[in-house]
């Protein structure tokens, strides 16, 4: 750092470093280290950490319902404990349409057999899943993985939004339920009925009975709606 550079930084007005921190924070998606934001606003470690000190301890003496927190070597607003229930009553009542159960149905699916494709998902819960798919890739909640090797189709996973909305770190985590769906194996013939060309009708041949059951969720066979209820 040349003098120019050092005198030009000693001339910032110190009381610009806590409303710079405060304005970074509040933006920030994921926890900063005290170096990313010492180099952002351009002080040193020691005075940026010593004002985020001050930071905390200022919201918790009057008492905000935030706090500010250094987890895992980053910092980060958080709301208060002490107005847990409050977050929880507005995220769980919803001012955001929640997601339907045919939505989390298929969203269980994905989670248990990814990476998957659409047909094999709908070809496990007997009903066209394409609506509430993209419902959930919309939420963030899924997202495509490559494409099988074998039909070309796309595969899905669910992501790390999907991990931090249910609670866990990873998908090991999960409850042990995957035995209790269908192995992929056995889908293979119903697979290609779903593809293959639904045979004519004749006046000698009456009419083919359906070859899949429908959904309580589906009506005609595709999900009625797009994946949420409304508010």
């Amino acid at each position: 750092m040349t003098d120019t550079e050092i005198e030009e930084q000693i001339a910032v007005p110190v009381a610009a470093l806590r409303p710079s921190l405060e304005a970074l924070l509040m933006v920030a998606d994921q926890p900063m280290e005290t170096m990313a934001l010492a180099t952002v606003v351009g002080y040193p470690v020691d005075d940026v950490t010593a004002a985020l000190g001050e930071l905390a301890a200022e919201y918790t003496e009057q008492g905000r319902g935030f706090e500010l927190r250094n987890v895992g070597g980053g910092w980060r607003y958080y709301t208060r404990d002490d107005y847990a229930a409050v977050v929880e009553g507005y995220v769980l009542e919803g001012q955001q349409a929640r997601l339907t159960q045919a939505a989390l149905e298929t969203l269980a699916v994905v989670a248990y057999k990814q990476p998957v494709s659409r047909a094999r998902v709908s070809a496990i819960r007997g009903v066209n899943v394409d609506g509430v798919m993209r419902t959930l890739l919309t939420r963030g909640l899924v997202e495509e993985a490559g494409q099988d090797h074998e039909t070309g189709a796309n595969l899905y996973r669910t992501t790390g939004y999907f991990l931090e909305r249910i609670g866990i770190t990873s998908l090991d985590e999960l409850p042990e339920l995957a035995p209790y769906l269908p192995d992929m194996e056995d889908l293979e013939d119903e697979l290609a009925e779903m593809v293959a060309p639904a045979p004519v009708a004749t006046e000698s041949a009456p009419e083919p009975e359906p070859q899949h059951p429908h959904s309580p969720h589906s009506g005609d066979g595709t999900e009625p709606d797009g994946g949420t209820e409304p508010t």
